[in-house]
């Protein structure tokens, strides 16, 4: 019962850690990427 608990509350915090810690694109960022995709399209 306890080594249950113990493994999901494990999951969790790894769940809930790499989710939080995700990188949000900003508007240049995602701008730049487009511009990049264009010039290698070109080329």
């Amino acid at each position: 019962m306890i080594k249950k608990f113990v493994v999901i509350a494990i999951a969790a915090m790894f769940t809930l850690g790499t989710v939080s810690c995700r990188e949000e694109k900003t508007l240049g960022d995602k701008v730049e990427d487009v511009a990049d995709d264009i010039e290698d399209a070109v080329d």
